[in-house]
C-alpha cells in the first residue's frame, strides 16, 4: 500500500516522503497513529500542490534575503560610545547593540543571533560585522564606532 508520510518515521521515511508499505503496517500502525495518510489521487495532488508552494516561498525569501544584503553594503550603522582612555570604550558593543541600531536609523529588523562578531569590538573605528540572512545567503555591515 503506497501512503504519504505525515510526521517522519523511523526507518521508513521523513515527514511527505510517498513510501510503500505492507498493507497490514499501514492499517494497524500508520494510520491509526496519524503518522501516515493513504496516497489517493487527491492526497498525491494536495501534496504536489503543497510543494510547489513551499519551493516558490522558499525562492521568495532567498530572494527578499540577497536584496537585503545589497542593501547592508550601502548602510553603515553608527554607535557612539563612551571612551575610556587610550581610546579604548568602556565595555565592548554587542550584537544586541548594532540590532537596535540598525532598527533605529534604517528601520531593518536583523535579530542579534544572527549577527557575528570575529571578535569584541572594544575600540573606535569601523569594523564589519557577518549577518547570516538566509541559508546560503549571509551579508556584511559595516558598523562605525565614534565617540560619544
Amino acid at each position: 500500500m503506497k501512503v504519504i508520510l505525515l510526521e517522519n518515521v523511523k526507518g521508513q521515511g521523513k515527514k511527505g516522503d510517498m513510501i510503500n508499505v505492507s498493507d497490514g503496517y499501514a492499517r494497524n500502525f500508520l494510520l491509526p497513529r496519524k503518522l501516515a495518510m493513504e496516497a489517493t489521487t487527491d492526497a498525491i495532488n494536495a501534496k504536489k500542490i503543497s510543494d510547489d508552494a513551499a519551493q516558490r516561498r522558499y525562492a521568495q525569501e532567498k530572494q527578499a534575503a540577497v536584496e537585503l544584503s545589497r542593501k547592508l553594503a550601502e548602510m553603515p550603522v553608527r554607535i557612539q560610545a563612551k571612551a575610556g582612555t587610550g581610546g579604548r570604550l568602556f565595555g565592548s558593543v554587542t550584537t544586541k547593540e548594532i540590532s537596535e541600531a540598525l532598527m533605529a536609523q534604517y528601520k531593518v529588523d536583523i535579530p542579534k543571533t544572527k549577527l557575528s562578531l570575529e571578535e569584541p569590538i572594544k575600540t573606535f573605528g569601523t569594523f564589519e560585522v557577518k549577518a547570516k540572512l538566509f541559508t546560503e545567503v549571509n551579508g556584511v555591515l559595516k558598523v562605525v564606532v565614534t565617540e560619544e
